[in-house]
């Protein structure tokens, strides 16, 4: 009897943790496309030009790829709670600022303060998963509930964006304060204590640290320039650069450190590995989505702000489905062929939204690209986290899951240069398709990276 009232008050205590981490996820997630929407009234409000408003989603996704491994490490090192609740009043502070922001630097500073915070939080939110709970069926379904609602955050960020904006662009930020207060004082009751036996492995190595951060922000911000000002422009050059010489020393300062920031047992993981690769063109494929959509349906189509959200409601309710079933369905055919067959149902719905695009039809032209797109990106989302974390050890999880999620948003950022490219500067219908096309291949690529990549399981069908 003392059992089993034991096991059930555990189970409420981590359902409680899990509802907690979950809310965290989709903050992080819809503070990058909530904002797609508002950037016209951003622009205009703050006297933005067309080419520096881009840096109100791109100061995020920069600052936010750049500081993930840092982050991780930290939260290995240091615990992921205490990480947790900092980055949650940081997150905080900054959504403040971002709302009441007077000024363009004002709230280009508090975007770049947004995206330090994700980047401390995401590694936070993955490791207090994975050590919390057992790997196997338990796991699977919490990492389906985190990412039931992270990549739901991804959808229903246009559509809320697009809400809020018809009151004002400001609500984009201040929507995030309540959530952030919320999470930050449950934590300390809900999450669970483990940061003893990181503190034991001493502090943080600052110098491969700052090497990190500055290869990855130099790389983040040549890909943003580059979709900007093109691939000759003197700054991109400038931080390809600049980005190549920090790579070699992060990588000559790694050799010799007695604490390095990226375990050497991680760089031979296969399954991260091809966890790393799935996440970068889960990104260029349906990550990118967003951004193809959204200029489809409010430069071609002509869609108000609060119509291009409801454009996108059925494929956030798409998404929400398939992610709660995800874990499931890896459980019934294995995380291979999940995941493998995930990115072929997302090729195959943006394929159909690049011969569609020449219609005037929401419902006949677009919608069932997107309920598909919708679908397989749940899949995708949930399947390509079990794998990539599946033989990472809980010491590793915080740095293990930043380096999937640094991979992500790199791709996403050089995703959007190509697509930059491939629109032009006044795209019309072939230009779309073209760049559904180009997606679509980042798709076809992460089947066969999932198929061929990732070794059959014992006991699994795939």
């Amino acid at each position: 009897m003392t059992s089993t009232r034991t096991e059930a008050v555990r189970a409420r205590s981590a359902n409680a943790a899990l509802a907690i981490l979950a809310v965290a996820q989709f903050l992080i997630a819809l503070d990058y496309s909530i904002v797609y929407i508002a950037l016209p009234s951003v622009g205009a409000e703050l006297a933005l030009t067309e080419s520096s408003v881009q840096w109100v989603v791109s100061g995020y996704a920069v600052f936010f790829a750049g500081f993930l491994v840092v982050g991780g490490r930290a939260s290995d090192r240091f615990g992921p709670r205490t990480l947790f609740i900092a980055a949650m009043l940081l997150f905080g502070v900054a959504s403040l600022l971002g709302g009441l922001a007077p000024s363009a630097p004002m709230l280009l500073v508090a975007r770049a303060a947004q995206g330090v915070a994700a980047a401390v939080l995401q590694p936070a939110v993955i490791a207090l998963i994975n050590t919390s709970f057992a790997a196997g069926p338990e796991r699977n379904r919490a990492l389906g509930v985190w990412g039931t609602v992270g990549a739901s955050g991804l959808a229903a960020g246009v559509f809320i964006g697009g809400l809020l904006t018809t009151v004002s662009w400001r609500w984009v930020f201040l929507i995030n304060l309540p959530l952030a207060v919320l999470c930050a004082l449950a934590a300390p009751k809900l999450l669970p204590r483990n940061d003893t036996a990181n503190r034991e492995r001493g502090g943080l190595n600052v110098p491969s640290a700052v090497l990190c951060t500055g290869t990855v922000l130099s790389a983040a911000l040549a890909l943003t320039q580059a979709s900007a000002g093109g691939w000759t422009h003197p700054a991109t050059l400038a931080a390809l650069g600049a980005s190549v010489v920090l790579l070699v020393a992060f990588a000559l300062q790694e050799r010799r450190s007695e604490r390095p920031l990226v375990d050497p047992v991680l760089r031979g993981t296969r399954s991260l590995l091809v966890g790393c690769g799935s996440t970068a063109l889960y990104m260029a494929s349906v990550g990118n989505q967003f951004f193809v959509v959204t200029l489809l349906v409010q430069q071609l189509r002509g869609y108000d702000p609060l119509a291009a959200g409801l454009a996108f409601l059925p494929m956030a309710v798409a998404i929400a489905v398939a992610n709660s079933v995800a874990a499931r369905i890896v459980g019934a055919i294995g995380v291979r062929a999940t995941l493998a067959l995930a990115f072929v149902a997302d090729a195959a719905g943006l394929l159909l939204l690049a011969f569609q695009v020449h219609g005037d039809s929401y419902v006949v032209n677009l919608l069932p690209g997107l309920l598909i797109t919708g679908f397989a990106h749940g899949v995708t989302y949930v399947s390509m986290f079990i794998a990539g974390t599946a033989d990472v050890e809980d010491r590793n999880q915080g740095v293990g899951s930043a380096l999937m999620t640094t991979s992500q948003y790199m791709a996403g950022a050089l995703g959007v240069a190509v697509l930059v490219l491939v629109l032009g500067t006044n795209p019309g219908p072939d230009a779309f398709a073209w760049a559904f096309v180009t997606t679509a291949v980042a798709a076809a690529g992460g089947a066969a990276l999932a198929w061929f990549g990732l070794a059959r399981r014992e006991g699994s069908r795939s």
